[in-house]
This record gives C-alpha cells, structure tokens and sequence, in this order.
C-alpha cells in the first residue's frame, strides 16, 4: 500500500483569522466606498457614486443620506452645464465634516499638534518643547487643548511618533525618547475620551506623502529626519511594518562600529550622524557629504531589493539641500544597477508639508472610517 506523506505543517501564526462577514461589516465598506470616491476625487452625483464603486442606486441613496445626517456628507447643489432633463444634484465632503486632532513627536525638541480636515487641511496648529524626559502630561495638555479648539466632532486622535509601534499604539522600543513598552495610545485616550491611533512617524509620513502629496505608492522610501532618523516603505499602496513592526528602522543600522554611542545602545548607528543635532555640528560640505554616502549606502539595498523608486527626505531643507543629497545620489548610482539608478528620484520634501501630522490624521481615518 502507498503510504500518503503529511505535509509538513506551516506556521500561521502571522495569518488573519477567516471569519463570517457580518452585515455591519458589509455597511462599513460600503460607507468607506463612498467617502474613499469624495475624498479622491471631489463632488459626485448619487448616479455617479453608483456606477463608480458598483452599488446599487438603492444602496447609495440610502448610505449618502446617512452620512448626510452624521455630518460627513452635504448637498452640493446641482452640476454646472446640465441642460437636458433632470439636473443631477451633487454631494461632497461637508466644510463641517468631523474632524481629527494630529500630535508629531518626530522634532528635534518640540512636539507638534493640529486639528486636521477630512482631506488633509490643516485647520489649527500649536506647538510645545518636548524633550527625552519630559512628563507625558505635556502630549495630553496639548491634545486637549487641540479638542478644546474645535466646535467640529472628533473622529479621534493620531500620533506620529519615532521608534517601534506596535497595532495597539504601544511604543515598544524608541530609545530617543526613553520610552520602551509603553502604551502611548491607552494612556492619552484614558486622559482625553477619545479613540486614539499611535503608528511610526515616518510610517505616517510615508502615507501621507502618499496620500496628500506626490508620491508615488507603488514603491516609496521616505527617511525622516529630526530627533531622530526613521524609515518608511510603501509598496503596492501599503505601509510595510513587518511581524517585528520595525519595518524601515534604519536610523539604527550601523555604518561605524567605531563612531558614536547610540542611545539604542548601539555604536556608530546612522542616526548619530544623520538626526539634525549632529547635522548641525558640521561646519562644510565635505563632511556633509560624507554623511549623505553614510546614508546612501543604508539607502541602496533597500531601494535595490523592493524596486523602489522615489525615495524622499523629510527634514531641514537648509541640512539636507546641497552637498549631503548630491551625495545621496551619487551614492545610489554608484551603488545599484544603472536600471535602477537611472530611474530612482531622490527628493527633498519641505518641513512645511507637515507630513507626520496629516499622516497621524490619516490613520485615524483609515482606522475609523476605512478611508485610506
């Protein structure tokens, strides 16, 4: 008799459990659907709506009108140039639609805040010192002050912030900050009443260039630079994290086993020749040129093995322009094939596009509406 071998069995330890779909969250999608379509791409008929996300004209009429009683949605009024027949009436994103509050912890000394619009505007901003050390009652202030601002609902609260973050927006390791298995996102959300969403600063930074800006989601590396140097990869329009979470952790990758002391523990990390209180101490181009190969040597197998390319750096322009991105480049082109340099862009993306903010403000809206 032919003995049948057992397949060898496989861990499944990273895999989502298979569920019945429940018709709520059938609705869920539906709704994300529809504010996914004004959001991308503005006003739209009921019609429109229809034929663009394959509901049904019933479905629609009765998901626009519900957002329309939650706030989210309005009447526009009715498309300019229809001449014949019925005029199809237009609904979009309410000026008053709910609204999320933003915090960035990724500066060099500061701590960032907004209150952050549907589509990315930022309505009101403030900001505070912050430092390693410094007691947690300054993020919950800040945050209560940003509600406090606002009349409009609040979907919730978003923290861009360096270091691992776990799904639960527990900061498993951010040496830069001294914290280590703490629960950033259960303490503010006991010390505000609000749900809130904790994910790493160049993470967030990644979707929102993504998602509000010019990059291009097919394969973007986005290096952040302040207190800090971080990482974050987008591929086929997703955020890599990883089953460790420390997707794109390349602040802490070591390029001089003789330099400096990390505060990872580590010697001679990235980090401690790129974070902009050492780009500050260098007085010339040469040597800022030496950090930019130091950073396009990390940079190339990374770009190299997923097919990147757009690679962005989100810093101080007056540190980054010139002799250190002109070395960053050099250093891609001399490092890969030239099929891929030829086609990789290196880029600078201003301070001023606040990309950390309107990224911590979309991932409450992906976690709480499903709108990416």
């Amino acid at each position: 008799m032919t003995q049948i071998k057992e397949a060898p069995s496989r861990s499944t330890a990273g895999r989502r459990p298979v569920g019945k779909v429940r018709p709520s969250d059938t609705r869920r999608h539906h709704r994300a659907l529809i504010l996914q379509q004004l959001v991308d791409g503005g006003a739209r008929s009921r019609a429109d709506l229809a034929r663009e996300t394959a509901l049904t004209r019933v479905t629609i009429s009765d998901l626009v009108a519900e957002l329309i009683a939650e706030g989210f949605l309005d009447e526009l009024g009715t498309r300019p140039g229809t001449h014949m027949g019925k005029p199809a009436t237009l609904v979009g994103i309410s000026p008053t639609a709910p609204v999320t509050i933003a915090l960035d912890l990724s500066a060099d000394g500061q701590l960032a805040g907004g209150v952050v619009d549907l589509v990315g505007r930022i309505l009101v901003r403030e900001q505070v010192a912050f430092r390693r050390g410094d007691d947690f009652s300054v993020i919950s202030d800040l945050a209560s002050r940003l509600r406090d601002a606002t009349p409009r609902r609040i979907l919730g609260v978003g923290i861009g912030t360096p270091g691992i973050v776990d799904a639960s927006g527990t900061v498993v390791l951010a040496p830069n900050l001294g914290w280590e298995d703490f629960d950033l996102a259960g303490e503010l959300a006991a010390a505000i009443d609000l749900p809130v969403h904790a994910g790493n600063d160049a993470n967030v930074a990644a979707v929102a260039e993504s998602a509000f800006g010019s990059g291009d989601d097919g394969g973007l590396l986005l290096v952040t630079i302040g207190q800090g140097v971080g990482g974050g990869v987008l591929i086929d329009g997703r955020a890599l994290a990883g089953p460790l979470q420390s997707s794109g952790e390349i602040g802490h990758v070591v390029v001089d086993p003789e330099g400096r002391q990390c505060n990872c523990g580590n010697r001679g990390c990235l980090e401690t020749f790129l974070a902009a209180p050492a780009l500050r101490l260098l007085e010339t181009d040469a040597a800022r040129a030496d950090v930019g190969s130091k950073l396009g040597s990390v940079l190339t197998p990374v770009v190299t093995t997923l097919g990147i390319a757009d690679v962005v750096l989100y810093g101080p322009a007056e540190l980054l322009e010139g002799a250190l991105l002109d070395s960053v480049r050099n250093a891609l082109a001399r490092q890969t094939l030239p099929f891929v340099a030829q086609r990789v862009q290196v880029r600078l993306a201003p301070l001023s596009d606040e990309l950390v903010l309107t990224g911590a403000a979309a991932l409450v809206r992906y976690r709480e509406l499903g709108v990416v």
